[in-house]
């Protein structure tokens, strides 16, 4: 039997969000029923409330990054049980056959993942996200939030989270490495957080030095204004790995020649618009321009697990479901430190 719950919509291409119902589907054998406690504003939810990655699916219920309490399991759940404190992140299936699949990196399925909001399920209906009261979701694909992690602050981390972990992982941010985070916002504060837990010496690149105080209370040993164009020069060939947390389009020339020999410049930011460059600030020095997205569902509990072992929480501020509209806007004028995180009880 479907389940008619409360959410909240954006109706159309930058329409403003309003309450609606939705139906979740019957709990299946290998679904597990969430009772959602928070959902924190990813800045992806308002690029895609707005169709600014392109062509989207309406009505929209954004959110992924899920926190809640399992009320129900199917027949066959085993890994999840009524009470248990899980989390859902970024996609709620894929094709589990396929290479990437296996090996464990399910956001990259050959056949594409089923995203948790804005996507198309397999049984060929929308699916609908985390601004809501309830979400059914294979176990396969559902995450245990550790006893040490608060549910709204960990809701974050479902998408911040684990967006900056994995390619700071893959990089070898860590004791002896020079790790430096372009912007210090959503993103950008988590992977703050996640280098200096990893050991690594930590740098904050940012605009302006606004939230130097911030960036150095969250883990970072430096903290540099990107506004100075000297900064460039006397950080030139600085860095192992530099990790792009911003969505706006960047001279990636000029941070490219902040990399030392062999570094890489990791980018985790999805600009609507695209980039140019020079591939001549690559060849010098063997750069690598990257790009990292989200990770699977064993390195998503991994993270938790490491986050939870460390103490870290994002930094959040809570609101109610009526404020979803205005916090969309102080998103936009970077208005947040650092997370927006809906109580969905109030929805």
């Amino acid at each position: 039997m479907t389940t008619t719950v409360a959410a909240y919509a954006a109706p159309s291409a930058k329409a403003p969000l309003e309450r609606t119902t939705i139906e979740r589907r019957t709990v299946g054998e290998h679904d597990v029923l969430i009772d959602i406690k928070f959902a924190g504003i990813c800045h992806s939810d308002i690029h895609q409330a707005r169709a600014g990655w392109g062509e989207a699916i309406f009505p929209m219920v954004p959110g992924h990054e899920i926190a809640g309490i399992v009320e129900a399991v199917g027949s066959a759940v085993t890994k999840f049980k009524v009470g248990d404190r899980v989390g859902v992140g970024c996609m709620v299936d894929s094709c589990r056959v396929c290479e990437p699949c296996r090996n464990g990196h399910e956001q990259h399925c050959v056949q594409g993942n089923v995203p948790t909001y804005n996507g198309v399920g397999k049984d060929g209906e929308p699916t609908y996200g985390g601004y809501s009261q309830k979400i059914v979701v294979a176990d396969a694909f559902t995450v245990r939030i550790p006893e040490g992690l608060s549910l709204d602050v960990a809701a974050p981390l479902l998408c911040a989270g684990i967006t900056t972990y994995s390619p700071l992982k893959h990089w070898g941010a860590g004791p002896g490495k020079q790790v430096a985070v372009i912007g210090l916002g959503g993103l950008g504060h988590m992977a703050v957080k996640i280098a200096h837990a990893l050991g690594a010496e930590v740098t904050v690149l940012s605009q302006s030095l606004r939230k130097k105080d911030d960036g150095l209370k969250l883990g970072a040993d430096h903290y540099y204004a990107t506004s100075d164009p000297k900064m460039f020069e006397d950080l030139a060939g600085s860095f192992d790995v530099i990790l792009s947390t911003v969505s706006a389009p960047l001279n990636f020339g000029a941070y490219l020649s902040l990399v030392k020999t062999g570094g890489a410049l990791v980018n985790v930011g999805a600009p609507e618009e695209p980039i140019s460059l020079n591939l001549f600030s690559l060849l010098g020095g063997s750069k690598i321009l990257a790009g990292s997205m989200i990770g699977g569902i064993a390195e998503t509990q991994e993270m938790l697990d490491f986050c939870a072992e460390h103490g870290l929480g994002a930094e959040i501020e809570l609101i109610q479901a009526s404020q979803i509209n205005k916090a969309y806007e102080r998103v936009d004028n970077s208005d947040v430190r650092y997370r927006f995180v809906i109580d969905t009880a109030t929805i």
